[in-house]
């Protein structure tokens, strides 16, 4: 049974103004004695998830995807990092069928707040052999990759693209290859950032499910070639 909590589906100043003194105040005492102040804060989010959830379905199939499925823990994970920091100054999600753990690429929505909320999704730290792929089929087939990232629409709503590339060419591909710039891609992760203004506005759930379809095509690229045409073949 999916979990879609609605009740207070908008985020207001409140939760930025949490969030922002979370990140001056990044620690236990601070985070316990404030508690009441995050779980309003995070009963928002949730329900802002819930309305992104609801939204999506009306293009996208989401079997047993809760709320809670997508949201990631506001603690972080300190094991192995010399930032020692207890709390994200962030709340974030992954949209995906099964939520954050669906395996696919999926839509990530953070909020921060100062201008730092964004929605964006694409390839993000890719198995050698997923990457491999995504050159092969540069290689060979740029023009349906093309044709979804520079779409006017696309261009105009992800003007951001986040991730690493390669500062030398591939193996296997010269330096003067025509689609050098995307075969050095290591990473090519496409974001639209949001003002605190147009994160507490009432209507900023319908924003987030119009940035969520606009780059569902290139979701759907990215999970048919990594995992269809795997499966495809496992078939035959």
């Amino acid at each position: 049974m999916k979990t879609k909590n609605t009740a207070n589906s908008q985020l207001t100043v409140q939760t930025l103004d949490f969030l922002r003194d979370l990140g001056q105040n990044n620690n236990r005492e601070w985070f316990h004695a404030n508690r009441s102040r995050y779980e309003a804060a995070k009963s928002e989010f949730e329900g802002l998830v819930g309305r992104l959830l609801n939204g999506i379905e009306r293009f996208q199939p989401l079997p047993n995807t809760n709320v809670k499925d997508c949201i990631f823990r506001i603690n972080r994970d300190i094991r192995f990092s010399k930032d020692k920091a207890p709390y994200k100054k962030h709340f974030a999600a992954a949209v995906g069928p099964g939520g954050r753990h669906s395996g696919r690429v999926d839509y990530y929505f953070h909020v921060q707040p100062d201008g730092e909320t964004f929605l964006g999704a694409g390839m993000w730290q890719p198995t050698p052999a997923h990457l491999a792929k995504f050159r092969q089929e540069i290689d060979y087939n740029v023009d349906e990759l093309r044709g979804i990232i520079e779409a006017p629409e696309f261009k105009a709503y992800f003007p951001e693209i986040s991730g690493e590339s390669m500062k030398t060419s591939p193996k296997g591909y010269s330096a003067d290859h025509p689609e050098i710039a995307l075969l050095r891609r290591k990473e090519l992760f496409f974001i639209h950032r949001y003002s605190d203004q147009e994160v507490v506005k009432p209507d900023f759930a319908d924003e987030l499910v119009k940035g969520c379809q606009l780059i569902k095509p290139y979701c759907d690229y990215l999970n048919y070639l990594f995992y269809e045409e795997q499966d495809e073949t496992v078939a035959l």
